[in-house]
């Protein structure tokens, strides 16, 4: 039996859905560690991943503490007033120890590093966004089909987040 030599990754295509504080960075920190490796990498922002870029909301991120497993607390205490808050606070002061920037100044530094950022058409349509409600340094707004032409070619990996 021969081996076959897989193929570099070349490019790396994440499709960020959400904008909880989870969500965000892991996305982030991947497209980061891409660029960092020489990969290109991009993110397609959709649905409700479009708060992650969109200027009001992007330093407001919270953390999920309903329906997230990962926070080994019950859902209904989760859920009690005052719970997202507090874990997003934790959060942030953990991340803070790390030196991890804040959402703006990390999209700064993606942006900066050559990260290709794409707005979703159809979300921005259908919530209602416009361009100028979003980070600045955006490369621009794409339909699907827009973003799924950029990653043809072979060393292309997309990544749902």
């Amino acid at each position: 039996m021969s081996e076959q030599k897989e193929a570099p990754v070349k490019k790396l295509l994440l499709i960020l859905s959400k904008a909880t504080i989870e969500n965000v960075y892991a996305c982030f920190i991947l497209a980061n560690g891409a660029r960092m490796e020489g990969i290109e990498s991009e993110i397609f922002f959709t649905f409700f991943g479009l708060e992650a870029i969109t200027k009001s909301k992007l330093n407001d991120l919270h953390v999920a503490t309903v329906g997230n497993p990962a926070m080994h607390i019950p859902t209904m205490i989760g859920g009690l007033p005052g719970m997202e808050t507090f874990a997003t606070k934790m959060m942030k002061k953990e991340m803070d120890k790390l030196d991890i920037p804040p959402v703006d100044e990390f999209l700064e530094i993606l942006s900066a590093s050559g990260c290709k950022m794409w707005a979703c058409k159809l979300a921005m349509d259908m919530f209602h966004i416009e361009k100028e409600d979003l980070f600045d340094d955006l490369d621009g707004v794409l339909t699907v089909g827009g973003f799924y032409e950029r990653a043809a070619g072979e060393g292309s990996h997309l990544m749902f987040i």
